[in-house]
Order: structure tokens, then C-alpha cells, then sequence
């Protein structure tokens, strides 16, 4: 089974039946935290991944990257319920996904930061207003959103806190 985000259906699960033999296909493309374009067809037991190509992949020497994006995917997990398309979000990761790849180490903290306050807001655990924040109107993750991000560090930092207790999850 695999936990995957995708562009038209939001969250689901699929199954997939010998991805790791040696002679499969998906094999490589299939890898935990990753970047893929599959194909799903749904069966009458759900979700089934019938084709997948390698898209980016965090890189095996980026450990802190991968860990970075590992807890943000953990977090979808939990909070994201059901299929239901959501392009901002679907943005929202993998512009967060691009920016682990290529980013300093130094701003994995405030990407993390910001991932999980966009994240939160599109779920409307928390508000643009009440944050008084431009930084959810798009889904960048450049040096100047990062140092908006930092700058607010602290209140941000609380409401993701308060939003993260709420959700009793």
C-alpha cells in the first residue's frame, strides 16, 4: 500500500502488487518521499498503481532534507482526509519538495516553518488574517518569503503550536 498526494484526486491510497521484485518497472520510481508521475485506476477494492516513472527524489546523501520533507509527509497523513482535489496544497508540497532539493541547509527549518503553517491554513485550522501574513497567497519558497517566514518565526511558530493541539490528532 502507498500513501500518495496527488494533483486530481488529494490524498489516497493504492495498491501495487510486486514493486520491489527486480524485474519491476516501478521499482525505482516508487521510492518513500518522492516525486512520481503514476497511474491509478480504481478497482472495487480502491486505488490501484498500474504504471509510475521516476520524477525527483530527494537526494540519499540530504538526510536532513528527506527528514524535513518525511515529517511534513507524516503530517499530510494525519490531517488530510479523504480525496478530495486540492491544487494549492498539491503546490504547496511539491514547491516545498523543489525547495529540499535545492535549498541551503540553513532554511530547511523555515521551509519546514512554512510548509506546515500553508498546510494548516489550507485546511483552515489557521488564518491569513489573524496572522496578518501575506505569505499564503502563493505557494513560493524563495529567499523572500523564507525571510518573511523567519521574521515572523515566533507568531508563526505559535499558531502552528495552537493549530497542531486543536486537531486532537
Amino acid at each position: 500500500m502507498f500513501a500518495l498526494y496527488t494533483k486530481e484526486f488529494g490524498f489516497v491510497w493504492a495498491r501495487c502488487s510486486a514493486v520491489r521484485r527486480e524485474r519491476s518497472r516501478m521499482r525505482y520510481a516508487l521510492q518513500n518521499y518522492a516525486r512520481a508521475n503514476i497511474s491509478l485506476v480504481r478497482g472495487n477494492r480502491g486505488w490501484r498503481l498500474v504504471g509510475a516513472s521516476a520524477g525527483a527524489s530527494l537526494d540519499v546523501e540530504n538526510k536532513n532534507g528527506a527528514a524535513t520533507f518525511a515529517r511534513i509527509a507524516n503530517l499530510v497523513e494525519r490531517l488530510v482526509r479523504g480525496e478530495e482535489r486540492n491544487d494549492y496544497l498539491f503546490t504547496t508540497l511539491a514547491e516545498a519538495h523543489a525547495a529540499l532539493l535545492h535549498a541551503p541547509r540553513e532554511t530547511y527549518g523555515a521551509i519546514e516553518l512554512l510548509c506546515v503553517a500553508r498546510l494548516l491554513y489550507t485546511l483552515g485550522y489557521v488564518s491569513a488574517e489573524a496572522l496578518g501574513t501575506a505569505l499564503f497567497t502563493h505557494t513560493a519558497y524563495g529567499l523572500p518569503e523564507l525571510t518573511e517566514a523567519e521574521a515572523a518565526r515566533t507568531k508563526l511558530l505559535s499558531s502552528v503550536n495552537k493549530a497542531l493541539s486543536e486537531t486532537h490528532l
